[in-house]
């Protein structure tokens, strides 16, 4: 099939371009490099295969028209949206706006092409804070910040549209906490400025980038008094959107699915087995806790498992080998992405 990735370029992105591509299927890449890099394409090349990429905003409805006029799309995955929780907070229209234009406009071109499948990029984020985990896609949601808010929305705008028109399939996967990179080392996260999130946070620390790991509280109603969540493997996070690919083409109307392990580790358990798996050591400082954490977050993947028949295999040690393995060979991310720009085809 001809598989269409808007913000193909991106952390999840990339890496499910590699596990489609792997599977047989043609994958074209929309993505405006705003929060990526062009040189991620090459990359995907040199790991999986040949693609098409397009620098181009997915909320550009003539462009994507035109992506649509060059490529007979059999179904999209959606992954583009502006993705930092803080920043929401500090911009919310910038999240608003963006996030939920580039669905609506996909969704408009979709239609008008006759496209009628679509995996939808959403987050554990829409179950709030007053759920008790584990978190099972039946629960009821809510959000404390408009990045969560902008996945919810999309998740109903997806709904409706679901229910308007006959043979339309939309599947919404709920990812939990996504950590490591492509075991080749060429594929990761490159987060702008100091990371959000734990995992690029401890790799930093341990390059030297940064001097020492913020644990923000330590007095939780947990086993060590750290914050839990759950940490999932992104290469298992990717072949999850091919398992929803394949549920998609024999389902209509609108799907959710919890993508995790199943399983919470808190953060001390994260920094002692990434110290374990690469003999490196993890300086860190505990510091007051955030606004909105809550003490666990973890998923019931068991929908998944029965119905996807996707479970995922990689274990914490390996989402750490396998992080500061990128880390180790690109210190300073995609660091060439300018003399990449070429393999991006403009529109």
């Amino acid at each position: 099939m001809n598989i269409l990735l808007t913000g193909g370029a991106g952390y999840i992105g990339s890496h499910t371009a590699v596990e489609l591509i792997n599977e047989g299927h043609e994958v074209i890449v929309v993505d405006n490099y705003s929060n990526s890099s062009p040189e991620i394409i090459s990359r995907i090349g040199k790991v999986a295969g040949r693609l098409a990429a397009y620098d181009a905003d997915a909320g550009d409805e003539e462009k994507m028209r035109q992506v649509f006029l060059k490529h007979k799309i059999d179904a999209v995955v959606h992954f583009a949206g502006y993705k930092a929780v803080a920043e929401s907070v500090q911009q919310p229209l910038k999240y608003y706006e963006n996030n939920l234009s580039s669905l609506i406009a996909t969704l408009k071109t979709m239609k008008a092409f006759g496209v009628d499948t679509i995996i939808f990029s959403s987050s554990a984020t829409v179950y709030g804070t007053s759920q008790t985990a584990p978190f099972d896609e039946g629960m009821g949601t809510g959000c404390t910040n408009p990045y969560g808010w902008t996945k919810l929305m999309c998740e109903q705008v997806l709904r409706d549209v679901a229910k308007a028109e006959t043979g339309f399939t939309a599947v919404i996967l709920r990812y939990f906490n996504p950590v490591g990179a492509h075991e080749s080392g060429l594929l990761g996260e490159d987060p702008k400025g100091i990371p959000n999130n734990l995992m690029p946070y401890i790799q930093q620390v341990a390059s030297g980038k940064l001097g020492k790991l913020s644990i923000f509280g330590n007095d939780y109603d947990t086993k060590d008094g750290t914050g839990i969540r759950d940490y999932i493997h992104v290469v298992d996070l990717a072949k999850g959107h091919v398992k929803a690919l394949q549920y998609a083409q024999e389902h209509r109307g609108m799907e959710v699915f919890n993508l995790g392990t199943g399983k919470g580790y808190s953060v001390l358990e994260v920094v002692r087995a990434f110290e374990r798996a690469n003999g490196v050591e993890i300086p860190y400082q505990i510091t007051a806790r955030r606004k909105g954490d809550v003490a666990e977050s973890y998923a019931d993947v068991s929908k998944a498992q029965v119905v996807l028949g996707w479970k995922a295999g990689k274990t914490l040690e390996d989402m750490c080998r396998d992080a500061w393995n990128w880390q180790k060979q690109n210190p300073e991310g995609y660091k060439n992405s300018g003399r990449m720009q070429r393999q991006a085809k403009g529109l």
